[in-house]
């Protein structure tokens, strides 16, 4: 166990909380009474369960197996402690922004360091909407997972830990689409998998733009699924969701009110360039979103001949 002392207030399920797939997923169990996370991932040594309370200053961390010194080495990261509010100031016209800057000061954006893993999850992710995502995920890590070291069930639920990239490929094509995941995304996650060293180095990079045209040198990666894993994997504070069935809509419509296009809402974040997910982040914590009208949409993705936008 460690005790990382952070100098400010640190709550973990407030800055990793966009890790977790839905309440069921099974690498990351939220206890809401102690403000406790629990998180089941796999390192370059092996698996590990990480364990994450806050205390007045900092946080207390407890990990278990083969990966637990990697992850305690990279909990202040995985924190956010690399990120830096430096530059980040809302105009005074975007109100939404300004009160939820005032409401979630100590955010930060977190690096996992774990390339492939976010990858795997974002391309599972694509063009369905979170419940089918969720689901997804939920059903391949009970199934293919590995249970987590340690004190592994956790809110009467087992911890897995996701399978490790040459497992992936092992999952045959029938079990991706009982799970609800078609070939085109399964064959990101199958691609990835395969070129999984490469992902990971690119933690060497310094440079977001650079980063993203590696991620989208794979097929199946366009934009939205290359910042989906910059801000999980690198802790990239730009890398907006752009290409997202909400996300511009939600951002636009809670700073002026109105309802606007990818480059609608690229244009109105324009001033906040290398803060633009940071922006989308603490809009997001605020709850603040464009209204719903009628049922949830359920994207199309299963329709033989279909074509989707790249993500």
């Amino acid at each position: 166990m460690r005790v990382w002392r952070a100098g400010r207030v640190v709550d973990p399920h407030s800055v990793i909380g966009g890790l977790r797939k839905g309440p069921g997923d099974p690498a990351y169990v939220f206890d809401a009474g102690r403000r406790t996370v629990w998180r089941a991932t796999r390192t370059p040594d092996g698996p590990v369960q990480l364990r994450l309370t806050p205390y007045a200053g900092g946080v207390e961390a407890e990990a278990w197996g083969a990966g637990a010194e990697w992850a305690l080495d990279g909990v202040p990261e995985l924190l956010g402690d690399r990120d830096s509010w430096d530059g980040f100031e809302p105009l005074p016209e975007h109100q939404a922004l300004v009160d939820a800057a005032r409401r979630f000061p100590h955010v930060r954006v977190p690096r996992t360091r774990a390339v492939f893993e976010a990858l795997a999850a974002a391309g599972i992710e694509q063009v369905v909407t979170g419940k089918e995502a969720f689901r997804a995920w939920r059903l391949l890590l009970r199934e293919y997972g590995e249970p987590a070291p340690g004190p592994n069930e956790q809110g009467n639920r087992v911890m897995m830990v996701p399978p490790a990239p040459e497992e992936w490929r092992l999952i045959p094509s029938w079990q991706f689409l009982r799970a609800g995941v078609e070939s085109r995304r399964s064959r990101v996650v199958l691609t990835a998998a395969s070129r999984a060293k490469a992902l990971e180095r690119t933690l060497e990079l310094t440079d977001g733009a650079e980063i993203e045209q590696r991620l989208r040198s794979l097929p199946g990666v366009g934009v939205w699924t290359a910042a989906e894993v910059r801000q999980r994997a690198h802790g990239d504070a730009d890398a907006f969701s752009f290409a997202d069935y909400h996300v511009s809509r939600n951002v636009s419509y809670a700073l002026i009110g109105e309802e606007l296009d990818d480059d609608g809402c690229a244009e109105l974040i324009e001033p906040y360039r290398g803060h633009r997910f940071r922006v989308q982040r603490l809009l997001e914590l605020a709850g603040i979103g464009h209204p719903r009208y009628g049922p949830r949409k359920s994207l199309p993705t299963h329709t033989p001949g279909a074509t989707h936008r790249l993500r």
